[in-house]
């Protein structure tokens, strides 16, 4: 079921790129993020209502967690450069790769506050089929 959603994430992410791209090439790269930012707390924000949830920060939450926020609006500014230069296809298939070099440092030495899942050398393989298969899509 986990796997299937992740499928998922995959799929909404890439109309979420093509629609945030689209809306930068109307209104610019920043205006674009500030629109999309805006339209996010709003979205968020009515879910909570409706919800009937209230904000309840515990005190011992570490400083840098809230730090996802900032994040998101440095990847989507990139998304925006990236979908005007690259397509949506050729953006994301580097991004994952990036993601999945960061998830396999993260996951081997427990970064973050996240327990070890150390590497196993037969995952190169899939990076070597991964990254072969990206250099196709920039030489073609």
């Amino acid at each position: 079921m986990y796997k299937l959603s992740a499928v998922f994430i995959g799929l909404i992410i890439a109309v979420m790129v093509s629609f945030n791209g689209t809306l930068a090439s109307y209104v610019g790269d920043y205006l674009g993020v500030l629109i999309t930012q805006i339209v996010a707390l709003i979205t968020i924000s009515v879910i909570l209502i409706g919800k009937g949830k209230g904000i309840n920060l515990k005190r011992r939450i570490p400083f840098y967690l809230f730090s996802g926020g900032t994040i998101g609006v440095v990847l989507t500014l990139f998304n925006n450069v990236c979908y005007k230069n690259l397509g949506v296809s050729l953006s994301l298939s580097l991004g994952l790769l990036g993601q999945s070099v960061a998830a396999v440092i993260i996951d081997h030495f427990g970064l973050l506050g996240m327990d070890k899942y150390h590497f196993k050398r037969e995952k190169l393989i899939g990076f070597g089929l991964a990254f072969t298969g990206i250099a196709i899509m920039i030489i073609y």
